[in-house]
């Protein structure tokens, strides 16, 4: 996930513009809105490269465009907000490259995180978000789910202080894939459902599907099937997005 996420109602009409286009996998299109302010503009340009990490974990493609506004965004970090919130999203797009098998950037990413440790204050609006990436490089990297649960409850309040529901969806899931991964099925199966809860509130149509699948994991039949199979109508109402969905599912949007 990026480190932009839902707009308040009086929100600029840019602003909700693009995360109408994020939210429904559109990511290029909402990347294009902001190309023209993210030469100058710090904020535009982190926002911008964070949006094509973003697209490069779902669909596992332009990974090169990722790269190319990360450094214009890295570029234009003036201050230690900025320069920390570039860190983590040179972090995240490391985590996200060696996680799908593209390149191992493992070490990388750590060092990235690091940096933006260092950058971001403990009580800033940025800290939650890298609390919960580096929560999924010691769950996924490093399998260390306790590291990772104890990082992803740093983030999990952060979010609730900073009021983060789209962060919130995301550390209720990591936190209950831990539980269910240590039989605590009641525990694992409030945490999915309060992840799916959020992101249909949100209107966050590219996280629900891995958001049901998830919950149908801890469910019996028939909830189970209904589950999945409202996933899949998702799945491909999306044209197969996020990519790595398909394998929980049993095939592709085609």
């Amino acid at each position: 996930m990026s480190g932009h996420g839902t707009t308040p109602a009086d929100a600029p009409p840019l602003q909700t513009a693009v995360w109408r286009l994020r939210s429904r996998g559109c990511w290029t299109d909402a990347a294009a809105l902001l190309e023209p302010h993210a030469k100058a503009d710090a904020d535009a340009a982190l926002h911008r490269a964070a949006l094509l990490s973003e697209r490069c974990l779902y669909t596992e493609q332009g990974w090169t465009d990722a790269e190319d506004a990360l450094r214009t965004a890295e570029a234009l970090a003036r201050d230690d907000d900025s320069r920390g919130a570039a860190a983590s999203e040179r972090g995240q797009l490391a985590y996200a490259s060696t996680l799908l098998g593209v390149r191992d950037r493992a070490d990388e990413a750590r060092a990235a995180l690091g940096r933006a440790a260092a950058l971001i204050a403990p009580g800033a609006p940025g800290r939650p978000l890298l609390d919960f990436r580096r929560g999924l490089i010691s769950q996924n990297l490093a399998d260390s789910p306790q590291s990772a649960r104890a990082a992803y409850r740093r983030a999990h309040a952060g979010a609730t202080a900073h009021d983060q529901p789209l962060l919130l969806s995301f550390t209720w899931l990591h936190l209950a894939s831990l539980s269910l991964a240590e039989g605590e099925l009641a525990e694992a199966r409030h945490g999915f459902a309060e992840s799916l809860r959020i992101r249909e509130e949100l209107g966050y149509l590219v996280g629900t599907a891995p958001a049901l699948v998830s919950l149908a994991e801890t469910e019996t039949e028939p909830e189970a099937t209904r589950l999945r199979t409202e996933a899949k109508r998702l799945f491909r109402l999306l044209d197969g997005v996020p990519t790595w969905l398909a394998a929980r599912l049993g095939g592709s949007a085609h």
